[in-house]
């Protein structure tokens, strides 16, 4: 069964004035998670919170359900709700037990937020090993050659962020398991646009934030925690209010953690954000991940052949198994070329010596073939 994407492409005004082709970066947000937004202000406007509390505290388990079910979760209890992947991936290196003379490994080109929360355990004289990238992205031999005896974490990204390689976790996440090293995951560059299996893939914890391929707001996302580890696991330097088993007995002082991944939140969240997380991947799951992933494998391997025949160079490997949604084509002067294609309408990133074309589902063939005419003019 195919599904009718115009519907869902009605859903996204920004259809009507540009081609964006940008979910890499920040994505524009559809009629949902504007309606849902808005529904939250007005009622927080109109009623006291505590007339609004009891129906966010169910729309929280709601999106923490369906959160558990985008990554194949085994519970709800092992999903936090954090306001971006960072802080996700803080929390995993603060809690997780690492001693002076262990290593993390992390690969060349990731993100910063799956590097710098790494780096920073130096002053616990935990080291980072940065384990160079091939064609782009892993190469799975070269990570290997790199682990050793004190080598207690692998902290990587679904998808390349500069190159749209995307790396081979289920691979990894063996290798971890077999060897008893913790397996770190940083999902913001396929969630919401390719299958994500935290049980297939053995990762212990997973982090994600809501502003790219889950079409929802900046300063949303969450944090998985495998269920089997969390009670091994503290929050470090950081608890609060909604820390401790006691609830609202405020006055109770009891630090009981609770047995969830809840242990790691802290208090009042961002209500507005999260519902509009929940409105976004409410939509997603209806259209199906499945759905998703072939339609976006559909542009961009025609976005792909378009460009090598007009001649460009690629910024990773383009073999189907290491494709993402993100495409790289190397160009002279990137955020001037991005800039015009921006003017003519077309709304693309610059990344390191390209510019980053990032469809989504609700996109067309004829969007993402107007980039290699629209490089082509400004060459």
């Amino acid at each position: 069964m195919t599904t009718d994407f115009s519907a869902y492409r009605a859903e996204f005004p920004i259809t009507e004035r540009y081609i964006f082709l940008s979910h890499a970066a920040v994505s524009p947000l559809s009629r949902r998670v504007q309606a849902a937004i808005q529904a939250y202000l007005d009622q927080a406007a109109h009623e006291p919170f505590t007339a609004v509390f009891p129906k966010v505290i169910a729309q929280f388990a709601e999106l923490k359900q369906r959160l558990a079910r985008l990554i194949n979760a085994t519970s709800p209890d092992e999903i936090v709700l954090m306001p971006n992947t960072a802080a996700g991936i803080n929390t995993a290196a603060v809690s997780l037990p690492l001693r002076p003379g262990d290593n993390v490994l992390v690969l060349d080109g990731d993100y910063p937020a799956n590097v710098y929360p790494w780096q920073q355990l130096a002053y616990r004289g935990v080291l980072t090993k940065v384990v160079p990238q091939h064609n782009g992205g892993l190469d799975l031999e070269l990570l290997v050659r790199r682990i050793d005896h004190r080598t207690r974490v692998i902290a990587l990204s679904t998808a390349m962020f500069a190159t749209g390689f995307r790396n081979d976790l289920a691979a990894v996440g063996q290798i971890c398991r077999e060897r008893g090293i913790s397996f770190v995951v940083d999902a913001i560059q396929t969630l919401g646009a390719f299958p994500v299996d935290v049980q297939a893939w053995h990762v212990d914890m997973l982090a994600c934030g809501s502003q790219k391929w889950l079409l929802s707001t900046p300063g949303s996302g969450f944090l998985y925690v495998r269920r089997e580890l969390i009670r091994d696991l503290v929050p470090g330097a950081y608890v609060g209010a909604a820390s401790s088993v006691s609830g609202q007995n405020y006055l109770d002082y009891n630090l009981t953690l609770p047995e969830t991944a809840e242990r790691f939140t802290l208090g009042t969240p961002n209500v507005a954000n999260n519902l509009a997380l929940l409105a976004a991947v409410t939509m997603l799951q209806e259209v199906g991940i499945d759905q998703i992933e072939r339609q976006i494998n559909t542009l961009v391997a025609a976005l792909i052949d378009d460009l090598q025949e007009r001649g460009y160079r690629l910024a990773a490997d383009t073999a189907p198994e290491h494709r993402s949604g993100i495409v790289v084509a190397l160009v002279e002067n990137p955020t001037a070329v991005a800039h015009r294609l921006t003017e003519t309408g077309i709304v693309v990133t610059p990344r390191g010596a390209g510019v980053r074309i990032a469809p989504h589902f609700y996109n067309t063939l004829d969007e993402v073939l107007r980039v290699g005419e629209a490089l082509d003019a400004v060459r």
